[in-house]
């Protein structure tokens, strides 16, 4: 098996922004079989009745999925994206932290299957969630363009 960045936590916190910045997300983990994100929950995280929206949940299950799977191809020179997202809500939260925890399920040559659980700061389960991706060789593309990791600050 390839190496692992060694600063994966790093990496993720310091140089990839788009949708991680915006919904406010935080690696605490990133090994090869792991991946740890936290959220603070305010208010853009909330739907009109003041809880979480499923839009965070499923968010924080596709991040985590997709980064554990990219990374685990990065030296490879290969990318990961996502066929598939299925997310189940448990459980109502209005407030404190997030904790998302993502572990493979099957990591083959050409797909992932990874699996996610959300809990909150009283370490209740509130969504769980399962991720299938596609292993794309390098010079693959995405509606015209090559895919290639963005690491451009937003």
């Amino acid at each position: 098996m390839k190496d692992f960045p060694e600063n994966a936590v790093e990496m993720i916190n310091e140089l990839i922004g788009g949708f991680n910045k915006s919904m406010g997300l935080h690696f605490v983990k990133a090994v090869r079989n792991e991946f740890v994100a936290e959220i603070e929950i305010d208010e853009r995280h909330l739907q009109p009745y003041g809880i979480v929206h499923g839009g965070v949940y499923a968010g924080m299950i596709e991040t985590l999925c997709s980064t554990g799977a990219a990374l685990n191809v990065f030296s490879e020179g290969k990318s990961a994206v996502g066929l598939e997202n299925t997310t189940s809500f448990l459980r109502a939260v209005r407030s404190g932290t997030l904790r998302c925890t993502a572990r493979p399920v099957l990591t083959g040559r050409r797909s992932h299957v990874w699996e996610a659980q959300v809990k909150d700061d009283r370490d209740r389960l509130v969504a769980t969630g399962r991720v299938r991706l596609i292993i794309l060789e390098p010079g693959s593309e995405a509606d015209g363009i090559t895919v290639e990791l963005n690491t451009k600050q937003e």
